[in-house]
């Protein structure tokens, strides 16, 4: 009966376990980390020096080939490739004529047998007119070859501006969409006590709210941290991240309220009341005014930026982001019975 009774506490335990285990033992793929010079011009020989990220070039240099890919089936291949080290190594792409018209950008693939293929979206093509009589090798726009594929094994996508900073969607991500469910107890809960007032009911809400606003600050203190790495600063003028504080800071006064009222049947109505009010403001606060401004948002999914999918939030990233999702939950529901039992005790106290 006791394990019965506790078997979510014990899900939390082991479902955050696991997370915390694979989220930081599961290695990233084999990926790029940055190229110089970052562009491709016609009618000229260009040579790129790659550094790359978990990869083997030393190991996989007679099986390597770098391509440029201008779409889903065409692309160029790199006419020279030498390895300096197994993260670094140099690319000679020969054009001798113009890039297609419609093509401003290209992606930069680097293949081996092993690690399989490392993408850099994104590659910058200038045409430009010949210059003097240099004689260039004609780098010919050719199919792809069916050689690209993912590396083999439970491995987390590797992203050029994120890197190892990708785990940290088990924990920032996460424990907001924990934090929304919260929020969502506790407003059912103030309308249970704005229906039919019960001191229970009112703790329970109270209990609720004060866990919400707990993760919802750490959910602020990790995507500060996460900021610094990615974008360079703990704060900048993001405006999901913006309006994300003003919805806790809306919260926060429910606290300041509820201790500024005596009367335990006041306090509970009004609270009641204000937590609704609070909840309300948040939906448009984080999901609705970030996607409508025109000013542009580094947050996935605001602001013009692609929200999470494909190889930002593959399988992999799933088997241990939706589990945190649960374990943060549970614990989240933990923390909020614990609240209860002393409000409870403490009110039979007085």
């Amino acid at each position: 009966m006791k394990l019965q009774k506790h078997w979510y506490k014990i899900a939390a335990v082991l479902i955050l376990l696991y997370v915390l285990v694979a989220g930081l033992l599961v290695p990233l793929k084999p990926g790029i980390m940055s190229v110089e010079p970052y562009i491709l011009k016609s009618n000229s020989v260009n040579k790129i020096a790659v550094e790359g990220y978990n990869s083997h070039y030393t190991e996989e240099e007679k099986t390597l080939k770098v391509w440029l890919k201008l779409d889903s089936l065409k692309g160029i291949e790199a006419s020279n490739v030498k390895v300096i080290d197994d993260n670094n190594l140099e690319a000679t792409f020969s054009f001798g004529s113009r890039f297609p018209a419609d093509k401003t950008t290209g992606t930069l693939l680097v293949h081996s047998e092993n690690d399989g293929t490392a993408v850099l979206p994104n590659f910058r093509l200038i045409n430009q007119e010949q210059v003097g009589s240099q004689s260039t090798t004609d780098g010919a726009v050719t199919n792809l070859p069916n050689i690209f594929y993912t590396k083999p094994g439970w491995q987390f996508p590797f992203r050029p501006l994120l890197h190892e900073t990708i785990r940290n969607t088990f924990f920032h991500v996460a424990i907001w969409m924990a934090m929304f469910f919260l929020a969502t107890v506790s407003l059912v809960y103030s309308i249970l006590e704005l229906r039919n007032h019960n001191p229970l009911t009112d703790i329970k809400a109270a209990s609720f709210t004060s866990i919400t606003i707990l993760y919802g600050l750490i959910g602020i203190a990790t995507g500060s941290i996460w900021a610094k790495t990615a974008w360079g600063a703990f704060w900048t003028a993001d405006v999901k991240l913006n309006m994300a504080t003003v919805a806790i800071l809306v919260y926060l006064a429910y606290i300041i309220l509820r201790s500024a009222i005596q009367d335990q049947d006041q306090r509970a109505r009004v609270s009641a009341a204000y937590n609704v009010f609070a909840y309300l403001a948040m939906i448009p606060l984080i999901f609705v005014i970030p996607r409508m401004s025109s000013v542009d948002s580094l947050h996935p999914g605001n602001g013009g930026n692609p929200a999470l999918g494909g190889e930002d939030l593959d399988n992999a990233l799933r088997y241990v982001f939706y589990p945190s999702i649960i374990g943060l939950i549970l614990l989240g529901i933990w923390m909020s019975n614990l609240r209860i039992r002393v409000e409870s005790l403490l009110n039979k106290e007085t």
